[in-house]
């Protein structure tokens, strides 16, 4: 394959399209993120509160969802794919841009409680299609596949700011080896974590000194039985909470489907409601409750003190509500929501005897990600440069590989209803 023309020159053009597609997203990004502390902390301020307000998220999702309705009823591609689904790599169009965005930068911002990598990833394969069809490269069905798997994996490594992470991604999105990727990458994804456990070291076993990249950061306490025994009871609690919400996300789904504007408009409102009672329970901010939880993951990970037991168990249960009914109606991805209740969870449950917060939170997050994306290798990653932690590996190997074994093994909910098809959309793909 390396040594076909049309191969390498395919692997130039891929190299030359990730740079535009990555400052676009970079751009996409920055907006996002201004508009949400425009929206979500200026204007609250500007106006006298010192934080949003109890109601705020009431104003905000009810016309976001009009907007994302209307998007997915009229818009060519739909505004992308349902997040309830989990993240699709194809299937978006270089016409579909337009409805991809606009539903991102109306939803997003405005509270949805989903994050920014599914539209990225939309987004950059669109952008590859698009720069493709303006150089009048030749369009093959296996080139189409390699520009959009390519676009995308540029777009979303500037939301994870590491190229790795987005080539994981798109291998096991994409499904290059099919059922059997799984199968043969499940059992050495498992031994490898078990292995991991020999040469970091384990209750009073010191560890091998072997080869690494280490580059000499202090060493925390060794990992012992009570971290181990642990994976083996939050890791399925976490999966079976994120995995409901997903199942939640299908019926909504099949809600939205029946009256697109008017049910993506309720969806809405709901989530709104439920970030309402978040706020009036607490007496904290909403935001809290409501967007991706990106930037609260970070805030809640810096001082877990400054979160009370209730409010934990309080954001754990609203934001997973709202989580569930963004998932069928509006338009996003689910990563980053799915790791902040799993370190909500893992800060919640550090002070159980012999846990600790840092593996706690390891396992909270691999677990939760692990469950709304089905994809471990990919989780794994992300979570391991998140924590910035070489010696919780082996935890979070054992709790994604724990977390992917269950969910898999559950009822998967109702299948996703597929629109009917627009005349706009047949002509767009011949």
């Amino acid at each position: 394959m390396l040594g076909r023309p049309e191969y390498r020159k395919g692997l130039v053009f891929c190299g030359l399209i990730g740079v535009p597609v990555a400052l676009i997203a970079f751009w996409f990004l920055v907006a996002v993120q201004q508009l949400e502390q425009l929206i979500w902390t200026d204007w609250p301020k500007d106006l006298g509160w010192q934080r949003a307000p109890w109601w705020w998220a009431l104003p905000l999702l009810t016309p976001a969802g009009l907007v994302v309705g209307v998007v997915a009823a009229r818009f060519q591609g739909r505004g992308g794919h349902v997040p309830a689904g989990g993240l699709h790599s194809g299937g978006i169009t270089s016409m579909a841009l337009p409805g991809v965005l606009i539903a991102a930068l109306v939803g997003l911002p405005l509270g949805a409680v989903l994050g920014p990598e599914a539209p990225l990833m939309a987004m950059g394969g669109g952008l590859a299609l698009l720069f493709a069809r303006l150089a009048r490269a030749p369009v093959t069905e296996s080139s189409t596949a390699l520009l959009g798997a390519a676009g995308a994996a540029a777009a979303v490594s500037a939301l994870f700011g590491n190229p790795i992470v987005g080539a994981v991604l798109l291998i096991e999105v994409a499904g290059v080896g099919g059922p059997q990727l799984f199968a043969v990458m499940l059992p050495a994804l498992l031994a490898s974590g078990v292995g991991d456990l020999i040469f970091t070291g384990f209750v009073h076993w010191t560890g091998f000194e072997t080869g690494s990249l280490d580059i000499g950061l202090p060493t925390p306490p060794p990992l012992d039985w009570a971290d181990v025994l642990w994976v083996l009871v939050l890791a399925p609690a976490l999966a079976f909470l994120v995995h409901w919400a997903f199942v939640g996300g299908r019926f909504a789904a099949r809600f939205v489907a029946a009256r697109t504007v008017r049910n993506t408009t309720l969806c809405a409102l709901a989530a709104a409601v439920c970030i309402t009672l978040y706020a009036v329970a607490t007496g904290r901010s909403p935001a809290e409750a409501a967007l991706s939880g990106e930037s609260t993951l970070s805030d809640l990970a810096q001082d877990p003190h400054g979160w009370p037991v209730g409010a934990l168990i309080a954001v754990l249960a609203f934001k997973s509500l709202a989580y569930a009914l963004c998932l069928g109606s509006l338009r996003g991805g689910p990563v980053f929501p799915a790791l902040f209740l799993g370190g909500a969870a893992g800060v919640l449950l550090a002070p159980l005897p012999g846990l600790g917060l840092v593996p706690a939170m390891a396992v909270g997050m691999a677990a939760a990600v692990t469950a709304a994306l089905r994809l471990p290798v990919s989780s794994v990653v992300l979570v391991v440069l998140l924590l910035g932690n070489v010696d919780t590996v082996a935890l979070v190997v054992l709790a994604a590989v724990a977390s992917f074994v269950l969910v898999q093994r559950m009822p998967q909910g109702p299948g996703i209803p597929a629109p009917a098809e627009r005349p706009a959309d047949r002509a767009a793909r011949h």
